[in-house]
């Protein structure tokens, strides 16, 4: 059974944070989000387009902090650019991102890897890994002058081989090696880079995997715990690399999976 979590309602008191990947109450990113939220932060969440803003801005308002919402494609350097002039002109300071954004088209997933498309392939590094890259680079004036956390997604496949991953484990070893040389790169400006690899969790873009049933049964019956992590798990140890709790962690993946990423099986 797992543990209860404790409340917290201070660690991100005057803080304000970007949310990027929030797509519906079961996403990783709305976790996220929820829990910042209910530690004091005000959230800007960004959306993909006038298709997604409706939802998102319907997300935003179940949250208990202050919430704003912009539009941000992290795919087009145009949308970033107007997004960070947006949130430049409400606030002075950012003090944290959470990137929870990765994207391959499905039928990229499946058949053999070798036969991943070069558009299929571009397609997933550009959103899944350069986007934190590009992310940074507009973010850092608005987070050089006190320093920050960004925080991002990954998984276990970008370290091995897992079915019906395919070009999304390049994807994640490369957002992993992102996070490295990004943590090298804004560490003088006191701004910490991190990720946060979970083991597989049930949410609605999980569930369109092949086999996804079948593999949370297998991670459960084999990792130490007994059993997979949550989205609100996965949540609570993204608030810990967002505060100033980790202040003196940067540079790392932390697995939240039970512990499965420790078994030879």
């Amino acid at each position: 059974m797992a543990a209860i979590a404790p409340e917290v309602s201070d660690l991100l008191q005057g803080k304000t944070g970007i949310i990027l990947g929030v797509a519906n109450k079961r996403s990783i990113a709305y976790a996220c989000a929820l829990t910042a939220s209910k530690a004091g932060a005000e959230l800007v969440l960004t959306y993909q387009g006038e298709r997604l803003k409706r939802g998102v801005e319907t997300l935003a308002g179940t949250l208990p902090g202050k919430t704003s919402t912009v539009e941000c494609d992290v795919s087009e350097d145009d949308s970033l650019e107007r997004a960070f002039a947006e949130i430049s002109k409400r606030h002075d300071q950012i003090d944290f991102i959470v990137h929870s954004v990765a994207y391959a088209d499905r039928n990229e997933l499946e058949g053999r890897f070798s036969d991943t498309s070069r558009e299929g392939w571009r397609t997933a590094l550009d959103v899944s890994a350069y986007s934190l890259a590009a992310v940074a680079r507009y973010a850092d004036p608005l987070m050089r002058e006190k320093g920050g956390s960004i925080v991002t997604m990954s998984y276990l496949g970008g370290e091995r081989v897992l079915p019906h991953y395919n070009v999304m484990g390049p994807a994640k070893a490369a957002l992993e090696s992102t996070v490295r040389y990004l943590a090298a790169d804004l560490g003088p400006h006191g701004v910490r880079v991190n990720a946060v690899s979970s083991g597989p969790v049930r949410t609605l873009a999980a569930s369109g995997i092949t086999g996804f049933s079948s593999m949370l049964d297998m991670v459960a019956d084999r990792c130490p715990l007994r059993r997979t992590a949550t989205v609100e798990e996965v949540a609570d140890s993204t608030l810990f690399l967002l505060s100033d709790l980790s202040r003196a962690v940067t540079g790392t993946t932390i697995f939240v999976d039970c512990g499965y990423h420790i078994m030879a099986v």
